[in-house]
């Protein structure tokens, strides 16, 4: 018996459509390792249709007020919360996470943040008017660019797209958004959601591969391209929006460090640690992958992390007291597994470091010690469920250590000591520094790194201004 496998299809300019060659993917629910939907394999003639939809329905949405806009934006939270059912089950079929951890950790904070860019739309801010040449009056205009080309990754599929089309639709201009090939369901479900609530041609979807995205990212109609993804795909993007002066919006991968210091709380810093380690399957370009301790708590804090990751369950999505799911897709637990599998022989596996079943591509919670600096699985992004532990002599050994890598997105402080967090964060060269805390993110404060973390910011005033340009018009008095 076979079962009638899904129907994914681009939304573009109102409608939903097949791929113009009738190309095709697979999409596999990486819990279970079986084919459950075929999206399209969009081509240069999907992209030129989606982009010219937008382009014609820039106009008329950048002219609308601020007011109209927000209204917009809020029914498209409404809408949200109204069929959160729908948009879990579609994630969870996406990524194989755990449905209750779907259901209270992401879909409230997305309709949290597409309000909040509803507020946004109204609070335009800049300089004054005022007469900086005598006889002459200046005036400064924030306008939208035009159409975005956005790319979202698969880690969080729906919670990424929000943090693309929301600052995009607020501040005025029309958006071309591509789900990753391995989670199209829940975006192309968004699609049909916002379809029913904005003008056509204003919001729309297309589904494909890395050709795709660059068949976006070199059109020649969008003002703007937009990326979350790996470092490799950030740089392509800049360098393919290069060739016609795009503005460009990275947001790339991470290495956090997480500095934990003598005077730290040792059961409460692993408990916060090791969920955000290994939340999400590691999966996040901001986990707490990368521990740096003081020597003198090193063997207590190690053995403390271990026994953490012993207790962490990973398993399907209904099962009970699971913190995460499976790795997205068979490729990506090949990466992870081949971190494990090349580790130098001073490195010492303290919990984990294997797959979980043969069903689906579970790994588990794992923690590594013994590590040097310039170690590989120090250097380079994991994006699996595997935490690094490295021991540290004074701050000044601490900051070299956790600077000492090619990202610089988000890092954490542990201490009870004011100053010394505060010395801390100051010299952190990372866009976000935590203190006795890891991971927590609000719609009002800046998301976005430094280095090859990429550059621009998600969330806040500052993520909406991004999608923004800046005219200085100029009167004469006279």
């Amino acid at each position: 018996m076979t079962t009638e496998l899904r129907r994914l299809r681009n939304y573009i300019d109102g409608e939903f459509r097949d791929a113009a060659d009738g190309r095709t993917i697979e999409v596999t629910n990486p819990a279970t390792g079986e084919v459950y939907a075929t999206s399209p394999l969009s081509g240069q003639a999907d992209v030129d249709a989606a982009m010219e939809a937008a382009a014609a329905a820039f106009p008329a949405w950048r002219d609308t007020t601020p007011s109209e806009r927000q209204k917009v934006l809020l029914k498209i939270a409404d809408a949200f919360e109204e069929r959160a059912e729908e948009l879990i089950a579609a994630e969870v079929l996406n990524t194989g996470k755990p449905t209750a951890l779907v259901a209270s950790e992401e879909v409230p904070p997305m309709v949290d943040q597409i309000r909040f860019f509803a507020g946004a739309a109204r609070l335009l801010e800049g300089r004054s008017a005022g007469e900086y040449m005598e006889g002459m009056t200046s005036i400064i205009r924030r306008e939208p660019v035009g159409v975005c080309a956005q790319v979202a990754p698969w880690n969080y599929p729906m919670m990424m797209a929000v943090w693309k089309f929301a600052p995009a639709l607020a501040a005025g201009n029309t958006v071309v958004l591509k789900p990753s090939d391995t989670t199209p369901a829940s975006t192309v479900l968004m699609a049909e959601i916002i379809g029913a609530i904005v003008p056509k041609g204003v919001f729309n979807v297309i589904c494909g591969d890395r050709e795709t995205g660059r068949a976006m990212v070199e059109h020649p109609t969008p003002a703007m391209a937009s990326i979350t993804g790996s470092v490799r795909a950030g740089m392509q993007v800049a360098e393919s929006a290069a060739k016609d002066v795009k503005r460009v919006h990275l947001e790339l991968g991470g290495k956090a460090p997480v500095v934990v210091f003598e005077d730290t709380d040792i059961e409460k810093a692993v408990e916060d640690i090791s969920v955000a380690g290994f939340f999400n399957a590691g999966q996040d370009c901001t986990a707490a992958t990368r521990v740096l301790v003081h020597e003198s708590i090193h063997d207590e804090f190690v053995a403390a992390l271990a026994k953490a990751a012993a207790e962490t369950k990973t398993g399907q999505p209904d099962d009970e007291d699971v913190l995460y799911g499976p790795l997205n897709n068979a490729n990506q637990l090949k990466q992870v597994a081949g971190f494990i599998d090349r580790l130098p022989a001073h490195a010492k596996v303290e919990a984990g470091g294997h797959r979980v079943g043969d069903k689906g591509y579970f790994y588990a919670p794992t923690v590594v010690s013994g590590l040097k600096q310039d170690d590989e699985i120090v250097q380079n992004e994991v994006f699996g469920p595997v935490i690094t532990v490295q021991s540290f002599t004074d701050e000044a050994q601490a900051l070299e250590f956790a600077n000492g890598v090619e990202y610089a997105l988000a890092s954490s402080v542990w201490t009870k000591d004011h100053q010394r967090a505060m010395r801390m964060s100051k010299s952190l060269d990372f866009g976000c520094v935590w203190i006795n805390t890891h991971i927590p993110l609000v719609a009002e404060m800046p998301h976005g790194g430094f280095k090859k973390s990429g550059y621009g910011k998600d969330l806040s005033a500052y993520g909406f201004e991004d999608y923004t340009r800046i005219k200085h018009v100029m009167t004469s008095l006279g």
